[in-house]
Formats: structure tokens, sequence, C-alpha cells
């Protein structure tokens, strides 16, 4: 799939200064990314707060996720909370590319991937139930391509997936606020096999329905309270980083991004990624660990933005500013995305 996808929308027509169903239509997309309602009738109470009758949201959403606005509602897991999970990238043959790419994409644990301007020009993720089975799915793609892969785990987070901001505010984000180290493999998915069955019906997000709490709980024979319950522990415990309207910035214009890596000393790299992390031009941040010798940074950023030369100049001005590029770096911008879909960590057997 082409990052030029044909279902962009048109966020002008969804004035968030204005009134009516635009202002209230632009509200759903942008302020329920996050602190979406756990009650019985989510999408009723949503649209008391927009102005909008409950058959105009549930309309909505589910016309942007036929068009693949939005991928779904429901949880983004933090990673490595509930499996594990890994970036990884690999340097395809000449001509090969497209081909290498499909057959990664084939991988069910492998939910996004993307080509980048790079040696290593594939990059994809990887989530699965255990540490073992993700090390088992590495080792299968590379068997299956013929390419060496890097696996470049997750060491701290600084910034990652609490939404994407629609309207160009400026992002709060405390910078006093502790870094959060990845948890450890061996504490993955130690879940009770209930909750487990719970998380594997939840992964595909909410069913978009007036009642979708009674009718995810039905399907793995929970009470609809205790399936608003469970997810409320869950976000309580930082098991989920956010839950509600989860969007594809590409269908909303936003169809240039850079992942932005530095390699800064290990003293000092908490303090610098805290640092980016707080700027609102940045939609991701985290440390990840490195694989010497053919990848040596361990700073990661994602900017996103209209253009490639506004992502380009962002960077720059940000880099500049906090005077990041004293340490080695690079720029990475996608060039094609192949594969966007939620994190899949537990499946039928794993549940």
């Amino acid at each position: 799939m082409s990052c030029h996808g044909a279902h962009a929308i048109d966020l002008a027509g969804l004035d968030p200064a204005g009134s009516g169903a635009g202002a209230g239509t632009f509200r759903l997309l942008n302020e329920y990314q996050r602190g979406f309602p756990l009650v019985p009738e989510p999408f009723a109470a949503i649209g008391e707060e927009c102005g909008l009758r409950e058959s105009e949201v549930l309309a909505a959403l589910q016309a942007w996720r036929a068009s693949g606005v939005v991928s779904r509602v429901g949880p983004v897991f933090a990673p490595r909370r509930v499996g594990a999970s890994a970036l990884a990238a690999l340097s395809a043959p000449k001509g090969w590319l497209q081909v290498i790419a499909g057959r990664v994409s084939d991988f069910a644990e492998v939910n996004h991937n993307y080509q980048r301007e790079h040696d290593f020009d594939l990059w994809f993720v990887v989530t699965a139930a255990s540490a073992q089975r993700l090390h088992e799915v590495v080792a299968a793609i590379e068997c299956d391509t013929g390419c060496r892969v890097i696996v470049l785990p997750l060491e701290e987070e600084f910034h990652i997936d609490l939404g994407f901001d629609l309207a160009g505010a400026p992002r709060v984000t405390s910078c006093a606020a502790p870094a959060i180290p990845a948890a450890s493999e061996e504490a993955a998915c130690a879940l009770p096999g209930l909750e487990r069955r719970l998380m594997h019906a939840l992964q595909g997000g909410l069913p978009l329905v007036a009642r979708p709490f009674e009718a995810l709980g039905r399907s793995v024979e929970l009470a609809e309270g205790m399936t608003i319950e469970l997810i409320e522990r869950w976000l309580s415990d930082g098991i989920i980083k956010r839950f509600g309207v989860i969007v594809r910035h590409h269908e909303l214009g936003f169809r240039a991004n850079a992942m932005c890596v530095w390699d800064v000393p290990d003293d000092e790299v908490r303090r610098i990624g805290r640092l980016l992390a707080g700027e609102p031009a940045v939609t991701l941040c985290y440390r990840r660990r490195r694989a010497l010798p053919d990848w040596p940074y361990n700073l990661f950023c994602m900017i996103h933005g209209r253009s490639r030369e506004a992502v380009q100049a962002t960077r720059d001005e940000l880099a500049q500013r906090l005077g990041l590029d004293h340490w080695p770096h690079e720029v990475l911008f996608s060039t094609r995305r192949f594969k966007q879909q939620g994190a899949c960590y537990l499946r039928e057997g794993d549940t």
C-alpha cells in the first residue's frame, strides 16, 4: 500500500472552531483518541458531548473505518506489558523489495511494515505473546526472505502513542515526569486466562454498536460491568496506554513522516529523550537497543507532517535548538507503507 492513499479525509470540512455537525464530527475524531467513556452506552455519551445523535456518531465511525481513516476504536496496549515487541529492519536485495515486503507482511505478528530511505530499507514491528515467539518469528522471516534482520527492542519510552492532534494545538507533556522503562520479558503476558480471552477479543477494537462492552463481554462470557471494570483496571495499571479512536495519519493528510535517530551516550540519552519527548512536533520518542556494528543509534523519534519539506524543516529546527546533531545521526523518510494495523499480541492458541 502506498503512503499516498486514495482515502484521505478533508479536515477543512471539519471545522473545530465552527458549530453544528462539522465541529461535532471533528471533536469525535480528535478528542476521543483518548479518554473514551467507559460506560454502557459510550457513543450516546460522546454524541451528547459533541452535539450529535448516537446514530451519527456510529455512522461516522463506521464510514471512517470502512475508508481506512480510522483503524479501530479500542486500546493501544503498552509495549511489552502484555507480550513482546520489537522494531526490526532488513536490507532487501536490489529489485526484490516489493517481494520481500510481501513475505514479511504475511506474518500475522508483523503489524507495521514500511520502506524507508536507508541501506536498511524495510522496517517493521513484530509483536508476539512472548519473547520466545518473537525470536521464532524473526528467525522465520530470515529463513523465508534470505535476509538478515536486525532487532531493536524497546529499552525506555519517553512518548509513545498518546494520540494524533489534528488541530495542531500544543501537546502538554511534563518534562519532569519520569521516563518509563520497558517491562521485563519475564513479566510479559502474565495475565489470568479470563483476562487474556478479553484482551484477545479486544485487540481488533470495539464493535460499533450501541452497547459495545456488552457485545464484547458476551463474546468471552463476561458481564458488561466486569468487561468495563477490567478495561478500567488495565488503563490504571498502564497495560493500556490509551483507549479511543485510533486514526491513520496518512489518510488524514499527514503523508510525510521521518524516523529521526541519534547515537547518544548512554549517560545522556534519558535527559535528551525527555527533552525531545516534550516537543509538540514529536509524535513518538523512545530509546532502543543498538545492533552493533550495523546500527549504532539508540535514540529515536518520529515526526509527521503534510510534506517532506515541512518534516525536514521541523526536524532541523528541533535538532539545532536542542543541540542534537553533534552526535551521529540520520533521517529515514518513509516512502511506502506495506502494512499498518493494530498490534496482535494474543492469538487463539495463546488464550
